[in-house]
This record gives C-alpha cells, sequence and structure tokens, in this order.
C-alpha cells in the first residue's frame, strides 16, 4: 500500500515560490526550504525529485498566478488596452507591499541564472518570459483589430516595448515607490511613441 502524501502540494509549491522569488535560486538553501514549507529533505526529494525540480515547479507556479491576474484585467475591463494597463498597474504597484519582491520573479531568474551552472533551469525561466511577451502581442493584435491602436503598428514589437517597460518600471519600484509617479509612467507606455 502506498503512502499518501499528508500534505497540500499546491500549498508547499506556494511557499516555495515566494522563497524563491525573494531570495533567489541560489540564495535559497535546502534548510530555508524545509523551514518555509515545513517538510524534511527526503520528503521534498521524494516529492519533487531536486531543488531544481521544485524551482521549476514554482517558476511555472508563478507565470500561471500572473496569467491569471491577466485574465482577471482583460475581464474587468472594457477593451484589451485597458485590460493590459490595469495588469501593469497590478504588478508594480500591488508588489510594493506585502511581495517576496518588487521585481518579476521570472525576470529575477533570468538576470541570476548562467548557462554554466543551471542551462535549463535558465531556458525555463526565459521561455515563460517568451510567453508572457506572446499574449501580450495576442492583446495588442486584438486593440489593433477595434481600432485602439493603428493598423501600421506591429504587435510584436509594441508588445517587446511594453515588456520592456514593466521590467523597468518593476525595478524602478524598488528604488522609488511613490504610486502618482509609478501611474504617470503606466499612462505615459501607451500614449507616446512606439504606440503612436
Amino acid at each position: 500500500m502506498s503512502k499518501v502524501a499528508k500534505f497540500d502540494r499546491e500549498e508547499v509549491i506556494q511557499k516555495a515560490t515566494n522563497l524563491y522569488w525573494g531570495k533567489g535560486y541560489h540564495g535559497t538553501s535546502m534548510r530555508n526550504l524545509q523551514t518555509a514549507i515545513d517538510l524534511r529533505p527526503g520528503s521534498i526529494y521524494a516529492t519533487f525529485g531536486s531543488k531544481d525540480n521544485l524551482f521549476k515547479e514554482s517558476i511555472q507556479y508563478y507565470a500561471n498566478k500572473t496569467g491569471e491576474v491577466l485574465e482577471t484585467c482583460l475581464d474587468e475591463t472594457s477593451s484589451p488596452l485597458e485590460g493590459l494597463k490595469l495588469f501593469i498597474r497590478k504588478l508594480v504597484i500591488e508588489n510594493l507591499e506585502g511581495k517576496p519582491s518588487c521585481m518579476c520573479m521570472i525576470v529575477k531568474s533570468i538576470s541570476e541564472l548562467t548557462d554554466a551552472d543551471n542551462k535549463e533551469l535558465l531556458d525555463e525561466a526565459k521561455l515563460l518570459l517568451a510567453n508572457v511577451e506572446n499574449k501580450f502581442a495576442e492583446i495588442i493584435t486584438e486593440a489593433i483589430e477595434l481600432g485602439e491602436i493603428n493598423s501600421d503598428k506591429d504587435a510584436k514589437e509594441l508588445a517587446s516595448y511594453v515588456q520592456i517597460q514593466i521590467i523597468g518600471l518593476r525595478t524602478y519600484a524598488r528604488v522609488n515607490s511613490n504610486i502618482e509617479t509609478i501611474n504617470k509612467f503606466v499612462n505615459e507606455i501607451f500614449i507616446g511613441s512606439p504606440f503612436h
């Protein structure tokens, strides 16, 4: 008779995600994980196989949760661009307090990991970031079709631009947490070049 895990897997992954997000991959030790998720090393290895696998599940969990926020923002607004604006505000302003880091966990991981020590995890993080950008391109394509953006604009290029702005704003928010200033910058993403 096989043993049934006596813990909530999603809750464990959520706690691990917050730990990795706050401390980074290299800054998170097995002892940190043990304390945060309340599992012994044997249980961690039995369930996830390795620290790397737990990290991979954590970063995927983070990406999925971020995707859910984006979908909610699109559902709550009257247009694709308004949904995207709301999403950026939620990401940047709501992460100023109560989150493990102002920075995106995926971007933070890409900055930390290298081909030499963690190519598989780095590739996973790059793929997740590319998926986000592709989703932005879909939203912007819809905005072009609805006439919110001129039809001569390139959705993929604008998606890259939005991604760059989000990464910059989230980093900037670590230094200057003035909500009024950040809101101003969010609005300026969509009123200046290359959108017009």
